[in-house]
């Protein structure tokens, strides 16, 4: 009871009763010993939590004593008395550890271990039992410390005086985390105890994370040496990427989380960033070689994380550019260049989406090498390229359905965007297409028009202007044969047993042919007279010139063995109906009666006599056509199929004429850029040579060297288009 007041009942006038609060007469005071006592009590539980022995008095009478004392103005002298015993009981813990250094590292951190542990289950032992006081006169006291961080701070001071005890057991840590390293199993959790005891001693930074991180860089500096001379780059790579996982999880489990950035970028400087020139230029191109897709998205990671992007990008364009130009430059292997192409940029943009994660620059770095080395070769990729797109889109072709045939002209599309002289893929693909139109060779008119569609997008309509117009010839040209078909002409004056179509075409749209004259039988020569005469009366003023060359008949044959119809060219069939007369012929009697040129009549008479299907049979017998040879209706001809097609031998390409058509193409450019000279003159009226050149240069869309663009400017002053001023030879003028 409170020794100031007392209770005593009385009752009012009303009967009712009341509570009077009076002063006591004596104030009660405390024993002479209190203060001691009360300690002796206290001290003696300290030192039986600190001596791990059973303390004989219960908390609770513990904690009511510190409450009294708390109460009656002692705390500050018990925060005191507190903190000495602590103290006195840490330095004699601290000097234990001290006269154990003599221990292996490893082994002095169990024992470094077992006094933490035990520092904390006292420490909060005595905070339970000194709670009072810790709740008010710490929570009082600016200077004073709560109990549990008074004790760190001792501890701390201790081991600061002590400073091999502290650095016995940073070794012994480290020692732990290299065997760790090196592949041993260690006690994670005595680790992860410890290092929390020095960062709750605030010396974690200092004491241990510095030299952590020293060690580390020494540890993988080493280590990435010794591999990079031992192991390949996939390997390598893989390793890179497990150990940085490694070291991830290691701060995850029993390090400060300040460490791991610190952390990661040691092992990425010493495993990585110190290696990479090496890597890229071992490993890039022999990754790219052999598809390895995922080495590559762990090399572009691991790049990205040291940032040395531009470096792997400028490999990857030299790898891009010179693979590429090997393949260009093969000369040897012209015929597969573009599926090689191909193949090439297939595997790049698998390459780009699954491990470059379809980054921008590395993109464009492909694109720059790819336009690169395709015009190293000035014509001869344009030229391949149409070609190739006229071997898919033959007939009888591999190419497989109109999807995939779609999908083949999407991807060559992309080579045909990186080619600088798109005039010369013109000039083939133009040659090539007109051949599939007239010969019925094309696999697919769709996927012909799509194919114009997607050069009038990339292009413009100038571009496929003649193309298209090639198309409407063979629109209009079915429209004139259904009329041929309907009219008199076909009906009463053909030549019984013969039925014809012609394509007529318009000469600016087709390429140019060589007119080859032949004498043709009665029969195809009068039927020719009664088109020539229907289509004159039809469009008056035109004018008909007939190209045999370009011509097919199905003709029907009786041999012995029974009837056949042959499918063949309009030489072919000129020079199988001079035997139907004859059973014998020489080359000489041939050439005389059929007027064939002689180069291709050889080429005629092989397709007949000494190809799969032979009608006609040499004397003597051979490959090839000599001027002596002689030949004769094959008696003993037998096929299973009625109708046969007897392919002509198609001579392979000459020299001569792919220079024709690349003459062709110069020519045409020739006039484009007097065109273009001409017009920026006409703008201008007058201007310097450097500026003319830079102009014309900028407007032609093809490959142009300023010598040749000079030669042309010296034309047109020839043909007084231009003059040169006066005053300065450098000046051109332009002449109205």
């Amino acid at each position: 009871m409170s020794p100031t007041t007392a209770t005593k009942p009385s009752t009012g006038g009303n009967g009712s009763k009341k509570l009077v609060i009076k002063p006591l007469k004596a104030k009660p005071t405390l024993p002479e010993n209190f203060e001691e006592a009360t300690w002796s009590k206290l001290q003696e539980a300290i030192q039986a939590v600190h001596g791990k022995k059973r303390v004989s008095t219960s908390l609770e009478e513990l904690y009511m004593a510190v409450q009294d004392m708390c109460m009656h103005k002692m705390a500050d002298k018990l925060y005191i008395k507190l903190q000495q015993e602590c103290d006195a009981h840490i330095k004699v813990q601290v000097e234990a550890l001290q006269t154990m250094l003599q221990l292996d590292a490893v082994a002095f951190l169990d024992r470094v271990d077992v006094m933490w542990r035990d520092h904390c289950s006292q420490m909060l032992t005595i905070r339970q039992i000194f709670l009072y006081l810790d709740r008010t006169h710490v929570l009082a006291t600016t200077t004073a410390k709560s109990l549990f961080d008074m004790g760190l701070q001792l501890l701390g001071r201790h081991l600061q005086e002590k400073p091999q005890v502290q650095l016995h057991a940073v070794q012994g840590l480290l020692t732990l985390v290299e065997r760790e390293r090196k592949g041993e199993s260690v006690d994670r959790v005595l680790v992860q105890n410890l290092v929390r005891m020095l960062g709750s001693l605030g010396t974690y930074l200092e004491a241990f994370q510095k030299p952590f991180l020293e060690d580390s860089h020494r540890f993988y500096q080493v280590e990435g040496v010794a591999l990079m001379s031992e192991i390949l780059v996939p390997e390598y790579l893989l390793h890179c990427e497990k150990r940085l996982s490694e070291e991830f999880e290691r701060c995850t489990q029993y390090l400060d989380l300040s460490t791991r950035r610190p952390l990661i970028q040691a092992v990425e400087k010493q495993l990585v960033a110190e290696h990479l020139p090496a890597i890229l230029e071992r490993g890039l191109a022999a990754l790219m070689d052999a598809n390895r897709v995922e080495d590559v998205a762990r090399l572009y990671v691991l790049s990205t994380r040291v940032g040395a992007l531009d470096a792997m990008r400028a490999v990857f364009k030299d790898y891009v550019r010179s693979t590429g130009l090997r393949l260009v430059k093969d000369e040897d292997k012209d015929k597969e260049m573009v599926e090689r192409l191909l193949e090439l940029k297939s595997r790049l943009d698998e390459v780009l989406q699954k491990s470059l994660q379809r980054n921008e620059s590395f993109s464009n770095s492909l694109k720059e090498a790819f336009e690169s080395f395709i015009n190293q070769r000035q014509n001869k990729p344009a030229e391949l390229i149409a070609k190739f797109i006229d071997g898919r889109m033959r007939s009888g072709s591999k190419a497989g359905s109109e999807e995939e045939i779609e999908a083949m002209l999407d991807r060559v599309l992309v080579l045909f965007r990186y080619i600088q002289g798109k005039d010369v893929f013109e000039a083939f693909y133009k040659k090539d297409l007109a051949k599939r139109l007239l010969m019925g060779k094309s696999a697919s008119i769709d996927a012909e028009k799509s194919m114009i569609s997607k050069l009038k997008a990339e292009c413009g309509s100038q571009f496929t202007n003649k193309l298209e117009g090639m198309f409407k010839d063979t629109e209009l040209s079915a429209d004139v044969m259904n009329a041929f078909r309907q009219s008199t002409h076909f009906n009463l004056r053909l030549p019984p047993g013969i039925d014809m179509s012609v394509s007529v075409l318009t000469a600016g749209f087709w390429p140019t042919y060589p007119v080859m004259e032949s004498s043709l039988p009665q029969e195809l020569d009068k039927s020719m007279e009664v088109f020539k005469d229907f289509y004159l009366k039809k469009y008056s003023g035109r004018r008909l010139v007939w190209h045999s060359s370009l011509g097919t008949c199905v003709i029907r044959a009786q041999f012995p063995k029974g009837v056949k119809e042959l499918s063949v060219s309009l030489f072919q069939a000129v020079v199988l109906m001079l035997f139907n007369d004859v059973d014998d012929l020489s080359l000489a009697d041939i050439q005389t009666q059929s007027g064939i040129e002689d180069k291709e009549l050889k080429r005629t008479l092989q397709s007949l006599a000494c190809g799969k299907v032979r009608v006609l049979v040499k004397d003597p017998k051979g490959r090839d056509v000599d001027d002596k040879d002689t030949f004769s209706f094959n008696q003993d001809f037998t096929e299973k199929l009625y109708r046969i097609k007897i392919n002509a031998i198609q001579m392979k390409e000459t020299e001569e004429e792919n220079k024709k058509t690349n003459d062709q193409v110069l020519q045409d450019r020739q006039y484009q850029i007097d065109a273009a000279v001409v017009r920026i003159m006409k703008t201008r009226k007058q201007l310097s040579h450097k500026l003319l050149v830079a102009e014309a240069l900028q407007q032609l869309k093809f490959p142009l060297k300023a010598a040749d663009l000079k030669k042309r400017i010296e034309s047109l002053i020839d043909r007084e288009y231009l003059a040169r001023d006066s005053s300065d030879q450098n000046i051109y003028n332009y002449l109205a």
